[in-house]
């Protein structure tokens, strides 16, 4: 009961609801507002997420690949999946994107190019990598800001990756190698002195990078939870000294329940205890913002008739929510930091 209510708690604070979307299908603003305005912007026009209202993106862009992406995201990067939505659904929001371009779709075969996948490889290697990395492995970090490179709007996409392999046809990247993409760092290959036949050789490198999708599971508990033997008072001093011990700052204590209740009235026997690294918070901002959401560090300390519970979110539970492969280490030392402060405050 107690584990259930921390984690409830949790949720009602970070906004971070798992319920199935239901919307008015046709009404693509409100869809894309409600579920993809917060990384791409309220316009379109980029955050955590790519810029979606480049114009020769959308230029390229077909309906099947946004549909595609939609349903399969990028797995292990930042863009998650949307396999319960609705097709309705879906469309209005591909019908919204198409509102912020006056171009219209693209309509594309399901043709394969034929081209020199060894050449296309030393012209990746010469054009592309310094951008899209080593096997096609993409920009670090996120697409905000302080984590790409300045005076770009987008991180270079993971080419390797099954979900944009999947989305992308083998004309639209070639039309996307054809033309560019203004405003970002990716040039035409006319730009960069190739021809034609140079793109379908290019196109025919990119197939041989397809990354196999990820078998891993997920099995970790929300919570991590240690039991005391010191009544709360004493825990919370031991507390504070396991996380000053481990170079964390300490920031606050409060209760569990305030701003949940009547000010006075806030369960004593329910703390927080608030810490932070402000070097690990900004690395990990810089990897992706959204862990915000439960950084800065917080132990709960629940003090019931049969001892006291010593508790935090479990990063490791979190990280694969986020998508976002980089993040996986930092949600690991952030479980073992957390496991080893409470085991030292309750043993």
């Amino acid at each position: 009961m107690h584990r259930q209510l921390f984690i409830l708690l949790f949720f009602m604070v970070m906004g971070l609801a798992t319920s199935e979307v239901s919307a008015n299908p046709a009404d693509g603003v409100q869809l894309y507002h409600q579920i993809c305005a917060v990384c791409h912007g309220e316009h379109g026009d980029g955050g955590v997420g790519v810029p979606l209202n480049l114009q020769d993106f959308l230029a390229v862009a077909s309906d099947d690949y946004f549909r595609t992406t939609i349903r399969e995201g990028r797995p292990g990067r930042v863009m998650p999946a949307f396999p319960n939505l609705s097709d309705p659904d879906v469309d209005a929001i591909i019908n919204y994107l198409r509102s912020l371009s006056a171009e219209p779709a693209p309509s594309y075969s399901d043709r394969s190019l034929r081209g020199d996948a060894a050449r296309g490889a030393k012209l990746f290697a010469s054009h592309c990598v310094a951008c899209h990395g080593e096997q096609g492995t993409g920009g670090t970090g996120t697409g905000v800001t302080f984590s790409r490179p300045r005076g770009s709007p987008i991180m270079a996409p993971a080419l390797s990756n099954p979900g944009f392999q999947d989305a992308a046809s083998d004309d639209m990247l070639k039309a996307t190698l054809l033309r560019g993409r203004r405003g970002t760092p990716m040039p035409s290959i006319k730009d960069l002195g190739l021809h034609e036949s140079d793109a379908d050789d290019l196109v025919a490198y990119l197939r041989t990078l397809r990354r196999p999708e990820s078998t891993s599971t997920v099995d970790e508990q929300p919570v991590i939870q240690f039991e005391s033997s010191y009544d709360l008072e004493q825990t919370l001093a031991n507390l504070k000294e396991s996380v000053i011990g481990h170079n964390f700052r300490i920031i606050r204590e409060q209760k569990l329940e305030q701003g949940f209740t009547e000010s006075g009235k806030e369960n004593p026997r329910a703390v927080i205890l608030y810490f932070c690294d402000f070097g690990f918070l900004n690395n990990a901002l810089a990897i992706d913002p959204r862990v915000g959401l439960f950084l800065p560090c917080r132990v709960t300390l629940l003090e019931t008739d049969h001892g006291v519970l010593v508790m935090s979110i479990n990063p490791k539970n979190l990280s694969h929510l986020f998508n976002n492969r980089e993040l996986d280490k930092a949600c690991q030392k952030m479980h073992d930091l957390y496991s080893e402060i409470i085991e030292e405050a309750t043993l």
